[in-house]
């Protein structure tokens, strides 16, 4: 949106004025503001932000970034660690939970309840995950940027920085500052593979040495150059150009979504923005409360403008809202010109309040949560099926009916165990299996599979097709999974 010469004479209407700034807002949405039109990149140097929703961010990011180091390091008392994504050997451990093959509809239901997720989630609180949560943003702004910061100093002295020739200074601290880079994605790459082979294994890796394990440096070298590229240089590119949920957001929200916004109506007033000076009425000459100082653009680290609307590249990081609320302060004018709102909030001037929408949007997403822990909860360490022999009958055998079963045992956990068969749904029954004792034992993760007998007394089959229960039972009696099938008996009239 142009800034109203505070000299002109003509009325001013704001639904004029944002008529008039459509095609501009249009052309926003369609470019990149990274890129400049020549198609080159565009370098971002956002000032450094401050403020009371940075304060907060910083200590959630840090919380989530103790959480991200030590986790794959956290060993549980069954020995799992709390998670573990070994893709190569087919081994997933979520939450302690050991996970495998046969649990594929468990994955598929994790993957369509995160989907929905998602969609829930950004249709009422857009991109909040972006500014607060992702490891991108998290990496990028609290680690990699307070170290820039930190050697090259705020937006003005890495601007100057960055033009001056490769003299002492600047040798000095370029160097300094990629070898930090280097040194902390090559630290990211092994917490990284910690997820992925396990803190034990990364142990074992790093006391047999480099030598004995060239493959494994190897690719560790590799993902620190993919690190060390999206942090040192990449940067906000990937979340404009690669992560695709900036594009999900697009086609999510809508005008009851909370987003960071510009409150347009109080910022453009009757006669739009207007420089702030001294002792003036600005309510009474009509100049919005947006003084167009810049200091929201100057603090973006994705280089927008939040005034001309939800943009693509902006990810709520709330460094906009920080800067601009200090601003109104030294002006002397309220503060949330910028803030967390609706585009609906805005156009009715209405501060951010928990709607009914909001509320059931959130009932559903705490559902979901709740569903999906109930499922991994219920789910048994070992499943166990039990089938009729295809192709047999029953037979008699005295006072008893007689079927052939045949048996599948699968073990998800990591411990051995000695388990028995026992039919839980009627008494009296004998199961003799075909090769040695009703006492099998199962290794970690192993699947074993066998035959039985299963002997029912006459007197308690009521059906030529009885259903039964048949449990199975560890060591200490307690019977840890349960499956019903059919038993064959002659037709009763």
């Amino acid at each position: 949106m142009s800034v109203q010469d505070s000299d002109s004479k003509d009325e001013f209407n704001l639904d004029d004025h944002l008529n008039e700034n459509s095609q501009m807002n249009e052309d926003v949405r369609t470019s990149i503001g990274t890129m400049e039109k020549t198609g080159e990149r565009k370098w971002v140097y956002p000032k450094k932000p401050k403020g009371k929703f940075t304060n907060y961010r910083t200590y959630v990011s840090y919380i989530l970034l103790v959480i991200l180091i030590t986790t794959p390091f956290i060993k549980l008392p069954n020995g799992n660690p709390l998670f573990k994504f070994d893709v190569l050997h087919s081994q997933f451990i979520i939450f302690g939970f050991p996970f495998f093959t046969s649990d594929f509809f468990l994955l598929a239901l994790g993957m369509i309840t995160t989907i929905i997720f998602i969609v829930l989630f950004t249709m009422a609180y857009g991109r909040l995950f972006c500014g607060w949560v992702c490891p991108q943003t998290i990496f990028l702004e609290m680690v990699f940027r307070k170290i820039e910061y930190a050697i090259e100093g705020d937006r003005a002295k890495q601007i100057r920085l960055d033009k001056q020739e490769w003299d002492e200074e600047k040798i000095r601290k370029k160097l300094l500052k990629w070898t930090i880079f280097a040194i902390i994605s090559f630290i990211i790459a092994n917490v990284f593979l910690a997820y992925i082979i396990g803190a034990d294994e990364l142990y074992s890796i790093i006391k047999d040495g480099p030598i004995d394990n060239l493959g494994t440096l190897v690719g560790l070298f590799f993902f620190s150059a993919v690190f060390y590229f999206v942090f040192a240089w990449f940067r906000e590119q990937a979340c404009t150009l690669v992560c695709p949920y900036g594009r999900f957001q697009g086609v999510l929200i809508d005008a009851h979504t909370i987003n960071v916004s510009y409150d347009f109506k109080r910022g453009e007033g009757t006669s739009g923005r207007a420089k702030f000076k001294k002792n003036e009425d600005r309510k009474a000459e009509g100049k919005g409360d947006c003084i167009d100082c810049g200091q929201c653009v100057a603090v973006c680290p994705t280089g927008i403008d939040i005034r001309d609307g939800i943009q693509l590249e902006c990810v709520n990081c709330t460094a906009c809202i920080d800067a601009c609320d200090e601003v109104m302060l030294k002006v002397g004018l309220p503060t949330g010109l910028i803030r967390y709102a609706s585009e609906d909030d805005i156009k009715r001037g209405e501060k951010f309040k928990f709607t009914k929408r909001l509320a059931a949007y959130t009932f559903a997403l705490l559902l979901l949560i709740g569903a999906m822990t109930a499922f991994l909860l219920s789910r048994s360490d070992v499943e166990s099926k039990y089938l009729k022999v295809p192709g047999t009958d029953y037979k008699v055998e005295g006072q008893f009916y007689v079927n052939q079963f045949e048996y599948t045992l699968y073990n998800k956990t990591n411990n051995d165990q000695i388990v028995s068969l026992k039919v839980l749904s009627h008494a009296n029954c004998k199961i003799d299996m075909y090769e040695g004792p009703n006492k099998l034992n199962m290794e970690k993760g192993q699947i074993i599979q066998g035959k039985f007998y299963l002997k029912i007394p006459t007197s308690e089959v009521k059906s030529y097709k009885e259903k039964i229960v048949i449990g199975l039972i560890n060591q200490q009696g307690k019977v840890i999974d349960k499956y019903e099938t059919s038993f064959s008996a002659p037709f009763k009239y």
